[in-house]
Parts: C-alpha cells; structure tokens; sequence
C-alpha cells in the first residue's frame, strides 16, 4: 500500500469541502445535537470494557469487507449483542460508505453514533450533528492545530462529542493542548497501514486520568480486548473483524464481557 495513502485522501476530502460554498456560521443557530452522549456511554459501568462496533463496507487496505451489508441490520445485531456505540464509514470514495447508512443506523439503534469519515471543515462538524451521529472523528494527522481547537470547540457548541484520534505521542500532545477529552488510539498507521498491536497500551501510560480512552485498529480477539483493557481503555472501537464474523451479535458480546482495569 502506498505511504501516500492519507495525503491522497485529505487531498480529495479538501477539495470537497472548498466546493462547499454553505457559509457555516448561517447553519450554527439550526443545528444541534440532543440526542445520547457517546462519552457518557462509554464512561457508563466503568467495570467493564465498552464496544463501538462499526458498520464498514470496504477499506483501502483490506478491500471489500461486505459491500452489500444492510446497515440498519447489522447495527442491530450489533446493539443486541451489547455494543455501547456504533461507528458507520460516511466516506464515499474510500470506504463505500454513505450518509445513507448512518442514517438508516439511526433509525435501527437507540445507542450513540459516531460519525466516521475525514473532517476537514465547519460544514463535517455540522452535517455530522445534522444526520443525528453523536460523535464527529477528528483525525490529529489530517489537522492543523488551529483547526483541531476549532473543531473540538465547534463540536461542543452544537452538542457532540469529538473522538479525537491520534497515532503516536506527538499526536496525543497535540490533541491534549487542543482540548481533547475523547481520545481514541489508532493503532493502524493511517500512511503505511502498518498495525502495532502495543502501540495502544504503550500511549495508554501518558494519557491522562480524565481522558475517555478508546483503542482502535488491530482489535480482532477477546486476548485483543483484554490487552487494551489491563491497560485502562474504556472501549475498543471494532469494524472488520465483527463485519466478517459469522455470528456477530456473539462475538461483540464476548467483546462486551472482558472487565477493565480502572486507573482513575
């Protein structure tokens, strides 16, 4: 895979967004988000490890998963099977998602919604809050610092979360000064799709008490789940392995099971 993988797609998600002639201060009054909080669903039963099971089609790295997966079913396996939250892929050119889907996922589950998909703009953060998603992801490698502030602050101004999700220790250090309290761990480096399976556990030592603590990428067994969890995360966010399980209701319940180590 080639290391200009996210450079390439920043590169197309800006020029989006400078097409996007909605001037977002005239949307800010309309729009806010009053449904459940993903960080209080994740700080909920602080015993045990929490679940963000994700509606995922494709990926650049892996290919089709399942392309013709229905999003409102397979969002209610998983929410039966106990996950706390559902991530959907919103990026049309890269992942085979869609506003669609999280919008069908918003009618099949009752649970929070993250909003997965490169924000580059005011208008994400807006659209975001205006499809009924609970959380907008912010990528620290896609942002500038002034960027990052803003976005953090504009998603608090219309009532979301931001799962800030950083790589590395630079990265947690720019979320950190910009305000971050949602932090998610990307153990995929999103410019060589390498995956560390310790790189979570070893940023987990410098992350701060008061941080909500997700880890991402490179979560595919219950031994997975119980690493990140020792090292006091409050949930895994998971997407190909649940996509391609057999049962996945099962699997995310056995997930949902694993108890975590409190450090707070």
């Amino acid at each position: 895979m080639a290391a200009t993988y996210l450079s390439d797609i920043l590169a197309y998600h800006r020029a989006r967004a400078s097409r996007d002639t909605r001037e977002w201060r005239e949307r800010l009054d309309d729009i806010y988000y009053r449904g459940p909080s993903l960080t209080r669903a994740l700080r909920a039963e602080p015993s045990m490890i929490k679940v963000i099971a994700e509606v995922k089609r494709r990926s650049p790295s892996k290919g089709v998963i399942d392309e013709h997966l229905v999003a409102g079913e397979i969002a209610s396996e998983y929410q039966r099977g106990g996950a706390s939250a559902i991530s959907v892929l919103t990026d049309e050119q890269y992942f085979a998602g869609s506003r669609r889907d999280l919008l069908d996922v918003h009618l099949a589950v009752d649970v929070p919604i993250l909003r997965k998909d490169f924000t580059v703009s005011e208008n994400d953060v807006l659209d975001t809050a205006e499809m009924g998603a609970s959380a907008v992801l912010l990528i620290v490698a896609a942002l500038e610092d002034r960027e990052l502030r803003d976005f953090i602050e504009l998603s608090r101004r219309c009532g979301l979360d931001a799962l800030v999700e950083v790589h590395d220790e630079l990265d947690l250090r720019r979320a950190l000064a910009a305000g971050a309290s949602l932090i998610g761990v990307n153990q995929r480096d999103l410019r060589t799709f390498e995956v560390d399976p310790q790189r979570a556990a070893a940023l987990a030592r410098t992350l701060p008490d008061e941080v909500t603590k997700v880890a991402e990428s490179g979560i595919a067994h219950v031994g997975d789940v119980r690493r990140v969890a020792e090292a006091g995360f409050h949930a895994v966010l998971v997407g190909e392995t649940f996509v391609r399980a057999t049962h996945r209701e099962a699997l995310v319940r056995e997930f949902a099971s694993v108890a975590r180590v409190s450090r707070e």
